[in-house]
């Protein structure tokens, strides 16, 4: 079973903020359907990065110039706009970093330059 971590800045302050709303009972409706999804994701990447449901591939441009392997799994499939979680194995063994969580991006060829890419960071709580 693989640890799940959080990039910082910007996808521990998501998780976190995400986290918060529903802890406080102000989350909308779209935020609980999303950390659902996000969950159930988790969960199966953290039991098997490459679970048939979750599509997980490589996308070399991103590892190129994350300067590691970068793998996107499915957080929804057959969605219009279909989020897409990307993630990086460490910062050590069985650990996995998410650092980007995106709708899935368009076919042209620049489509993964846009995607903002966050650094290793802590364990989730």
């Amino acid at each position: 079973m693989y640890t799940i971590h959080m990039g910082i800045p910007e996808m521990e302050a998501f998780w976190n903020d995400l986290c918060s709303k529903l802890n406080s009972g102000t989350a909308t409706k779209g935020e609980i359907r999303l950390h659902k999804k996000i969950g159930k994701a988790l969960f199966h990447i953290s039991q098997n990065p490459r679970h048939t449901g979750l599509a997980t591939h490589e996308i070399t441009s991103l590892s190129n110039r994350y300067g590691m392997k970068v793998w996107q799994s499915y957080l929804e499939n057959n969605t219009p706009g279909a989020g897409r979680i990307f993630w990086v194995y460490g910062p050590d063994r069985m650990d996995i970093t998410v650092i980007a969580i995106e709708p899935h991006p368009n076919d042209k060829s620049n489509a993964y330059e846009i995607i903002t890419l966050s650094s290793m960071g802590d364990p989730i709580s």
